[in-house]
Formats: C-alpha cells, sequence, structure tokens
C-alpha cells in the first residue's frame, strides 16, 4: 500500500524546532518537495543519499502536484516540506484540493509557527490575566486580499494581542490603520527572520515602529507584534492557576 503524503512544517528557521515526528520523516523520506530559502538547509542534510531533493520556489502549484503525483505512484515517501506550521498562511489547501481529486491519501504533522518562537525568543506570554486573554493572527490586504470583515481596522478594534503576518512592507499604512484603536504608545516588536542567525528584533511603538523599519531596511519575512503584553512587565497580574487562594480539581485553598 502506497505511503500517504506527508506535509511536515518544519518551523520558523531554527533546524532544531522541527518535531520529532518530522525529523524522523525526512530522514526516511524518498523525496523531499521543500519550500526553497523559507526552509534551513540544516533539515535537508538528515535526508538519505537516494533521496530527491526538489526546490519548489519556482514551480507553479500544477507543476509541484505532478511531482508528488509521480512519486506517490513510484510507491515513494513524499514529504511535502513548508516553513513554519503547513496550517498558518502555509498555502496547503489547495494543495490538498488536488490530492483529494486523485484520491491520494495525506497527513499534515504541525510545526512551530513564527509568532510562538518570537514569544519565546522575547521571554513573552501572549496571554497575561487582566492585560490580555486573546491572540488574534491575521496579516494586512496587498495582492492577496483579506474579507472584508476580516480588515486590520475591525480586528484591532478589539485592541488584544496582534500579530500580522507578511505585511511588514506595508508598515506605514498598517499603523496608520492600528493608532485609530490602540494608543499611539501601544508596544509593537517587529521579529525578522526569526530563528535564522540574523534574526533581528526591533522594538518601539505604533508611533516610531515604522521609521525603525525603514531605517533598518527591513520589507519581508518579518512578524508585526502588537501589544502591551510587549511592553514594560506588569508584576501584579498573575494567573489563578498558581494562586494558594485558588482551589481547584487538585489543589485546595490554601490559608
Amino acid at each position: 500500500m502506497p505511503f500517504p503524503v506527508y506535509f511536515v512544517g518544519a518551523g520558523p528557521g531554527d533546524p532544531e524546532l522541527i518535531t520529532v515526528k518530522g525529523k524522523k520523516l525526512l530522514e526516511e523520506a524518498d523525496r523531499i518537495i521543500y519550500a526553497g530559502s523559507l526552509v534551513p538547509e540544516e533539515l535537508l542534510k538528515v535526508s538519505k543519499p537516494s533521496a530527491k531533493l526538489i526546490d519548489s520556489s519556482s514551480l507553479t502549484l500544477e507543476e509541484t502536484h505532478a511531482i508528488i503525483v509521480e512519486g506517490y505512484h513510484n510507491g515513494e515517501l513524499i514529504v511535502r516540506l513548508h516553513s513554519g506550521d503547513p496550517s498558518l498562511y502555509g498555502a496547503t489547501h489547495e494543495q490538498m484540493v488536488l490530492l483529494d481529486r486523485d484520491k491520494i491519501p495525506y497527513e499534515v504533522v504541525p510545526g512551530i509557527s513564527a509568532v510562538f518562537a518570537a514569544a519565546a525568543r522575547l521571554k513573552r506570554e501572549l496571554t497575561v490575566p487582566g492585560i490580555s486573554q486573546t491572540l488574534i493572527l491575521t496579516r494586512f490586504a496587498g495582492r492577496t486580499p483579506v474579507p472584508d470583515d476580516e480588515s486590520l481596522r475591525s480586528l484591532a478594534a478589539h485592541r488584544t494581542t496582534l500579530v500580522i503576518y507578511l505585511s511588514v512592507q506595508h508598515i506605514e499604512r498598517l499603523t496608520r490603520e492600528l493608532v485609530e484603536s490602540y494608543p499611539s504608545d501601544t508596544p509593537v516588536v517587529v521579529a525578522y527572520r526569526i530563528g535564522w542567525p540574523d534574526e533581528t528584533f526591533l522594538h518601539g511603538t505604533i508611533e516610531d515602529i515604522g521609521e525603525k523599519v525603514k531605517q533598518a531596511g527591513i520589507n519581508r519575512q518579518a512578524l508585526i507584534l502588537v501589544g502591551k503584553v510587549f511592553g514594560d512587565r506588569d508584576e501584579t497580574k498573575r494567573s489563578l492557576l498558581y494562586d494558594g487562594n485558588f482551589s481547584h480539581g487538585f489543589r485546595k485553598v490554601r490559608k
């Protein structure tokens, strides 16, 4: 029985952040179709000598699909290696549509998305009680539109922790929309190439981050993280989970 096609998340750039399952599949794969320079070369080095390594960055959807179909019918174990997590801005939907059409089975192995790698590097919790309990992941409308009811203006109105993908090239327009809802001194971090050797973090506010990004020359491969959780830590805010005055199924109130 042929193997299913495996969509594997490579993580944000640090080759050690791939899952154990993802690395095992790379070691066993007969054919690895990877997302060009977005995937660290170190990950490809774990493949066996006979594995076919195919860079998909110059290929169309149909060309990539044809390569998958060929390998599947040859009985090969195929890994479609995506950066970050395949389920978030991974362009996997249209690939799965074609696989469903051709009755080719597939599985998805999740990866660490850049937002969580960035939070780890910044040593920040994205959901601090009393500050923010909601995280919104979105992107700014560019060549790829977003639905009208998901405009940045409408999402920013919630004033929660906001992470914007694929949009740093629009930083000036973006901050003009953010300031309609957030205070101008709201903390902002621009995280460039998280997990890569040239990883960079720019710290600022909605008011000044655009100029800092311009001065740094960052126009791609960056996240924009917005919200009070990225400012000075409030020592008075804490979860009830470990509070001695809070009981739950595993602990009574301690007087």
